[in-house]
């Protein structure tokens, strides 16, 4: 009777060791799952899928999917400003995605190929945020319009030699 205690004290260990290395590979499973139903989301709405290159956006005005355009051809559009300087505000404030955004200090949001501002959303897009390449530029002729027909009110005008 004494003999057969050590054994069947053996087994009990060994099922409670099945036992507990299965509910931890539960645990690290549904710690898996955790991360990627809370976490990962949080990461993708802060970056947008790559067009919020400073990874704390808000909101993604113009979706999770970069639309990487050419900045000379949209830049062609308009004939009235000089399309070097236009082309370099593009690639710099955007990079020529269309579906580029920045959340700034203050609460505001640059979206689109020339990143309007969302205070000038009400006056050139109808309140919305410009993330159409079309309706983009046609903020862009405005505000370059409003800035004397210069591009003095991009923050990317001096480092383009633009003001």
């Amino acid at each position: 009777r004494y003999l057969h205690y050590p054994l069947r004290r053996q087994r009990q260990m060994c099922i409670r060791d099945s036992i507990n290395a299965e509910y931890g590979e539960f645990k690290v499973m549904k710690a898996f799952i955790f991360v990627l139903l809370f976490c990962l989301p949080a990461v993708l709405a802060d970056t947008c899928g790559g067009n919020c290159p400073s990874d704390d956006c808000n909101s993604c005005w113009c979706g999770t999917s970069p639309n990487d355009l050419d900045p000379a051809s949209w830049c062609a559009q308009y004939s009235g400003w000089d399309q070097g300087c236009c082309q370099c505000i593009v690639n710099a404030e955007s990079g020529g995605n269309a579906n580029a955004q920045n959340d700034n200090t203050n609460g505001s949001s640059d979206v689109g190929l020339w990143q309007i501002n969302s205070v000038n959303w009400g006056s050139c897009s109808g309140g919305a945020a410009p993330c159409d390449p079309n309706t983009n530029l046609n903020c862009a002729i405005k505000v370059w319009q409003w800035g004397g027909n210069t591009f003095r009110l991009w923050s990317t005008c001096g480092g383009c030699g633009c003001c």
